[in-house]
């Protein structure tokens, strides 16, 4: 078989190997083109001051247009599924897949919102905090403003959910750019792009820190095209969030001492006021400091000083931001978060929604909202106790623990959307797994990019769709980590070991 070698004089690569990067880099530079161009008509509009209305180019947005741009977006974003699954066949080291994911996230840097209109919902909560609202007990509606156009009907009379340094960066960004939409999604972008870099730094260190391959990591949970498409092209606020996260992890990992390890749970700590889910690894952080300590006795020691001392400087940072920002402190109610999204990514909706279509042959009409209520409290009851073991049985493999615990969590939440899996997804590559473990995220992840539109609704109820991508994402799987054939293959898999992955430069690829 040929081979090349790196100019450097490192291990050498296996040619195909090199091909599949080459392919894949332009690939994916293709299809995040593709999407950008096809975002601007295809994506989640803007009403009101779009781009399009600013170049004259608005029959982009309906009739004929719509549907090409629908179409360029769509290609683009199969496009990318398929380029990530090629990188992946590549077995890219880490400083591949850094050199990479940035020449593919360029398209979308200047591409309009997609997959959600969260974005809108962002500047309209900052605005209200701007002008003297409080986001916790007043809707958008209650705010009139160029902004409020853009709001989901859904969301102009809902409170938001978030915590008081969301409302804080909203408001920053709406005293910046005032009421203009279109600048002040551009400034959301930036923000999101620098989470996001964030995530792109901290996770081959996370994963080098276990003794695992950081390149693997960075390709399984970073240039995973669920991440690209809900972090950069929706622009959520979990790319910040899991930025800070991962950052914080990897301080409390690699921590010798006090003083980086309660940095690392600063961290988390201003991560969840801007979203509470990053509170839920806090308690897994302390087995972190707890595993470090040699003497059972020493081992007392460290769990009461990472417990206690964690707590009080979470709740002191919480309650700085929340006061320096001039958010009210009703963001601790509001955690409850909104019950209005149905979908069957969340088990007790998905459960809700099967009985409801046996129940509807008997009764009609059918009381959904009645089955969908003890669902989601029976679900909270798994939740609960879901936490609490994974918090227990992975105390001595707390990276583990709370990858599981979270995705528990969004399995068994009364909501769950895509971009909520960013927090599983950026773990989930960073520890030894099994072949089995990997090829579900795989397939998980080619159906959950390719479930949702650019505008943000989803083909989850298309069963034709969703049995196609998931045969497609099932063979794509296969393909990437096949059943072990010789004993050395069997003992890694056994073992759950990563597969060895080479390093490939990115030169001559033109």
């Amino acid at each position: 078989m040929a081979v090349v070698t790196e100019c450097n004089g490192a291990r050498p690569v296996d040619s195909r190997d090199r091909d599949w990067a080459s392919i894949s880099f332009k690939l994916g530079l293709c299809a995040t083109t593709l999407m950008f161009l096809g975002s601007f008509g295809g994506g989640s509009l803007q009403k009101r001051g779009s781009a399009l209305e600013w170049f004259g180019l608005e029959f982009l947005s309906f009739g004929h247009g719509a549907a090409l741009s629908n179409v360029t977006l769509w290609v683009g974003t199969t496009t990318l599924v398929i380029a990530w699954l090629l990188l992946g066949k590549a077995h890219a080291d880490v400083a591949v897949v850094r050199r990479i994911v940035p020449w593919w996230l360029a398209p979308l840097a200047a591409a309009a919102p997609m997959m959600s209109r969260d974005v809108y919902s962002y500047l309209m909560q900052g605005s209200l905090l701007r002008d003297g609202f409080d986001a916790y007990t007043q809707g958008p509606s209650a705010n009139p403003n160029a902004i409020l156009f853009e709001v989901s009907h859904d969301w102009r009379n809902t409170t938001t959910p978030y915590g008081p340094l969301h409302l804080w960066i909203g408001e920053g960004v709406t005293r910046v750019v005032g009421d203009n939409v279109l600048a002040g999604t551009y400034v959301f972008k930036l923000i999101s792009l620098l989470g996001f870099a964030a995530i792109i730094w901290a996770v081959p260190k996370i994963a080098q820190q276990l003794g695992a391959d950081p390149g693997f990591a960075l390709w399984l949970g970073v240039a995973n095209p669920v991440m690209i498409i809900h972090m950069v092209g929706g622009m959520h606020n979990e790319s910040v969030m899991v930025g800070l996260v991962s950052i914080g992890l990897w301080l409390a990992l690699r921590s010798r001492n006090g003083g980086e390890f309660f940095f690392g749970i600063a961290l988390i700590a201003v991560a969840m006021s801007l979203k509470a889910t990053a509170a839920f690894c806090l308690p897994f952080v302390v087995w972190i400091w707890v595993n470090k300590a040699p003497t059972p006795a020493q081992k007392w020691v460290a769990f009461f000083v990472a417990a206690i001392g964690g707590a009080v400087l979470t709740v002191a940072i919480v309650a700085l931001i929340t006061s320096v920002s001039g958010a009210s402190w009703g963001w601790i109610a509001a955690l409850t978060g909104n019950t209005k999204v149905i979908n069957p990514l969340s088990f007790p909706s998905f459960v809700a929604g099967h009985i409801a279509n046996f129940g509807k042959i008997f009764f009609n009409p059918f009381p959904f909202n009645d089955v969908v209520a003890v669902t989601r409290k029976l679900s909270m009851l798994v939740m609960a106790g879901g936490f609490v073991a994974c918090w227990w049985f992975f105390r001595s493999r707390p990276i583990i623990g709370t990858t599981v615990m979270y995705m528990v969590m969004f399995t068994f939440n009364a909501v769950t959307l895509p971009w909520y899996y960013a927090s599983v997804l950026s773990l989930v590559g960073t520890f030894s797994s099994s072949r089995y473990v990997k090829q579900f995220v795989v397939a998980a992840s080619v159906v959950v990019a390719l479930a949702f539109t650019g505008s943000g609704n989803h083909q989850l109820y298309n069963p034709l769709w969703m049995a196609t991508f998931t045969l497609i994402g099932w063979v794509g799987a296969r393909w990437l980590f096949p059943r072990p054939t010789s004993g050395t293959e069997l003992a890694e898999h056994s073992s759950g070991a990563q597969p060895r992955l080479l390093s490939i430069t990115c030169e001559n690829w033109g």
